[in-house]
């Protein structure tokens, strides 16, 4: 190009070409824009010549077209240089921050990392909610599933006893008979060596067999016994160890229970004390354990008064290790042979009569097992509706 225009444009007129510095005079023959001032040949003073601003591109708009500017006169390039044209006639810019995003290209580092993070952090949130799901499920709703369990085979068990009652002949001599209700005025008339007591016990596995009050948890507090142990005998109540003696058998009547969940039957057994009351309840009998002395009130015992204590005392001989209540680990299956701690299945003639029950420790947890021991001190023969007065201890 040499007169600043393109080929395939109309002419259009340019830009004033610059003007040397100096005075120049208007033509006197009228034939300029200026006519009819009044002095057509007026100096007019010198101008500075003005260089236009040049553009990052080398085709400057103007209102008539591109034109080139001379290479050689090119001054520097200014800050911005499309800072006066319309924004709808620059094209993108070419530095590194305007440039458009390509989705196909790799992502920096840091977009990885967080992504990788956000990603786990979303994983520990649901695996959080599961746990909390899961924890509700065995706390709470297992409790109710064990609930209506244990209530069946509650049912179940009274149905049983009521087709077979034990007599109640000669209830006069311990008491008065009003409406079945016996008011026993001395319960000790109602004692029995359990010794001389024949029982023959019929049990069927996962059924009911006798009942378990607490009475330092409260006057409502009472559970069917299961026999067996297994994970439904366990869900629907305590449940009777299997080759372990029966309630006011010579040896160890041995229970297990949960803690928590499915039904909770000895969560509380954490809170019973030395002579605290465990009552067995059978089809003819009522059965009266205490708990046996701690470990820590052996060596005062004897010089300490203690209530409802009699018949307890700290165990001598092949029972000298057996305590109230121990802390040891679930593969401790001695605790419930017939002497605890004594590696034999036989039922010594002199054994005791003891009562043992089992449960996890600690709370919410099953790494251990928490042992609670007893000894039989009296037993009574179940007449009408009698209730042992033991019951109404707290």
């Amino acid at each position: 190009m040499t007169d600043g225009h393109r080929p395939d444009e109309p002419d259009q007129p340019g830009p004033p070409e610059p003007t040397p510095p100096g005075p120049w005079i208007l033509p006197a023959d009228g034939t300029d824009d200026h006519q009819g001032r009044a002095d057509d040949t007026a100096v007019i003073p010198a101008v500075s010549p003005v260089t236009p601003a040049p553009f990052e591109s080398t085709e400057l708009f103007t209102a008539g077209g591109f034109s080139t500017p001379d290479e050689a006169d090119e001054p520097a390039e200014p800050a911005d240089a499309t800072a006066l044209i319309p924004s709808a006639m620059v094209g993108p810019s070419e530095g590194p921050a305007e440039r458009p995003r390509n989705h196909n290209e790799i992502r920096p580092p840091r977009d990885r990392v967080r992504t990788v993070a956000r990603g786990i952090g979303q994983t520990l949130i649901t695996a959080g909610m599961v746990v909390l799901l899961f924890v509700v499920y065995e706390v709470y709703v297992t409790d109710i599933f064990g609930h209506e369990k244990q209530v069946k085979a509650t049912t179940a068990l009274e149905q049983a006893w009521a087709t077979v009652q034990p007599s109640t002949a000669g209830t006069t001599a311990a008491g008065s008979k009003d409406n079945d209700v016996v008011t026993v005025t001395d319960p000790n008339k109602l004692v029995v060596n359990p010794a001389t007591r024949k029982r023959n016990y019929k049990t069927l596995n996962g059924q009911g067999f006798a009942r378990i009050y607490v009475p330092s948890f409260g006057a409502d507090y009472s559970f069917t016994i299961i026999e067996g142990t297994t994970t439904d005998d366990l869900y629907a109540g305590p449940g009777h160890y299997e080759k372990t003696q029966y309630p006011g058998e010579k040896g160890n009547f041995a229970v297990a229970g949960h803690r928590v969940s499915k039904g909770s039957p000895f969560n509380n057994l954490g809170l019973l004390n030395s002579c605290d009351a465990i009552v067995i309840e059978t089809q003819s009998e009522w059965f009266v354990y205490r708990v046996l002395p701690m470990a820590n009130e052996i060596a005062t015992w004897t010089s300490t008064q203690h209530a409802h204590c009699d018949g307890v005392k700290p165990q001598t001989g092949q029972y000298a290790d057996v305590l109230g209540r121990e802390i040891t680990v679930p593969s401790d299956y001695a605790q419930v042979l017939p002497v605890p701690h004594v590696e034999s299945t036989t039922v010594p003639a002199d054994a005791e009569r003891l009562i043992t029950l089992t449960t996890c420790h600690p709370q919410f947890s099953d790494t251990q097992r928490m042992i609670i021991h007893g000894v039989l001190v009296k037993t009574y023969k179940k007449s009408g509706k009698f209730l042992p007065p033991e019951l109404n201890e707290s």
